[in-house]
């Protein structure tokens, strides 16, 4: 049997259970009202900047890797066999035409010159005298006193004495030349290397060499262009490139701007088979004497003015399949384009191929954007500068 306290207790549980789940259900209630709204509102798509690509003329360049050479090379030797007596530079000097490099002891060649002026004396007492008798037996054979065959004799020994005196007369000019062969002088101006021989050597006629002179200004600059490059070039200019003079521009390995002018003077007559590569040579002014042969430099060659449009460098993405930039289509999606890209103009990116002149370009923003997803389009301007400022 069931006591009365049992049964109280039964009733009072029910409510109390009840009443909480009604508790607990008008708080999910709320719960869910209250967050809905933040469920379906959605997020708005972030800004970026754009810009239509900067269309205007750009000078196009090519560029090759260069070496510097001395205009002239001069291998100083002597002509004349002797000893050295003195040496007049130092070494690694800059010298005029004319300056003395080295004498060779002169003593010998002074004493062959002494000998030739003696034998030049001797022949023209020989050829005076022929003179006279060729004038004394000339009447004698006109009047039939002296035969005619001692009179050829007399004009025969006269011409020998005028030969022997032009011979004595050419011995006295080679010994003055070999005389002035002493003394070895800069050909050319420029600057001279070591001497290879001191005072005291002994040195051969036309094998021996002393030093060797460089000429620096102007220098020449040659490098070594493709086929492909040689044919657009050619084509490009007007007058192609063997007979258009080009001008070209060069920087050293430290510079950052091309602060040297020049014109190509010469072009090979073929390519060289092994590198299909064709030799180029320019001449560059050197008036400071700063470039120095065998170095190595950046030339760059104007292939004429195109036009062009260009996006800031900044703006151009890469990836495995290439560089492209990021567009805006009219309904702000992000839409990728494969772009062809050209040099740097004043700080922009020539974009060869791959865009339109109305795309709108990500010029701001960009790690906001990605491809396929909604952007909100902010209008901005691509100016001469690397920068773009928003409008």
């Amino acid at each position: 049997m069931t006591s009365p306290s049992r049964k109280a207790i039964v009733p009072t549980e029910s409510l109390w259970m009840s009443w909480l789940a009604r508790v607990q259900g008008a708080a999910i209630g709320v719960a869910i009202t209250a967050t809905a709204p933040l469920a379906l509102a959605q997020p708005a798509p972030p800004p970026v900047t754009v810009a239509t690509p900067l269309s205007r003329p750009v000078t196009e360049w090519q560029e090759h890797m260069a070496r510097v050479e001395p205009s002239a090379r001069v291998d100083i030797r002597a002509r004349v066999s002797g000893q050295v007596d003195q040496v007049h530079f130092t070494d690694g000097a800059i010298v005029r035409a004319g300056d003395p490099l080295f004498t060779l002891d002169q003593r010998p060649f002074r004493i062959a010159l002494d000998t030739a002026q003696a034998e030049v004396a001797r022949t023209e007492a020989r050829l005076l005298l022929a003179e006279q008798q060729v004038a004394r037996y000339e009447p004698l054979a006109a009047s039939r006193i002296a035969p005619q065959a001692e009179i050829d004799s007399r004009r025969a020994a006269l011409r020998e004495a005028q030969a022997g005196l032009a011979a004595a007369r050419a011995a006295e000019r080679q010994a003055a030349l070999d005389l002035e062969f002493t003394e070895i002088r800069a050909p050319r101006p420029g600057r001279v290397s070591d001497r290879r021989v001191d005072a005291g050597n002994l040195v051969q006629q036309g094998q021996t060499v002393l030093t060797t002179l460089l000429a620096l200004d102007p220098v020449y600059v040659s490098f070594d262009p493709s086929e492909a490059e040689y044919l657009r070039q050619a084509r490009s200019a007007r007058a192609g490139l063997r007979g258009a003079s080009l001008p070209v521009q060069l920087r050293l390995l430290d510079e950052a701007e091309f602060s040297r002018e020049g014109r190509v003077d010469f072009v090979d007559s073929a390519f060289d088979a092994r590198s299909g590569t064709i030799r180029v040579r320019a001449v560059v002014p050197n008036p400071d004497l700063f470039l120095t042969p065998g170095s190595f430099a950046r030339i760059r060659l104007s292939t004429g003015e195109e036009p062009s449009l260009l996006v800031p460098d900044a703006s151009v993405m890469a990836d495995q399949t290439g560089r492209m930039v990021l567009t805006v289509a009219a309904d702000g999606t992000v839409t990728p384009r494969q772009v062809r890209l050209g040099p740097l103009s004043d700080g922009l990116r020539v974009v060869r191929s791959g865009l339109a002149p109305e795309d709108r370009v990500i010029i701001g923003g960009l790690h906001r954007a990605r491809p396929g997803m909604r952007v909100t389009a902010e209008q901005g301007r691509i100016g001469p500068s690397p920068l773009a400022a928003a409008d």
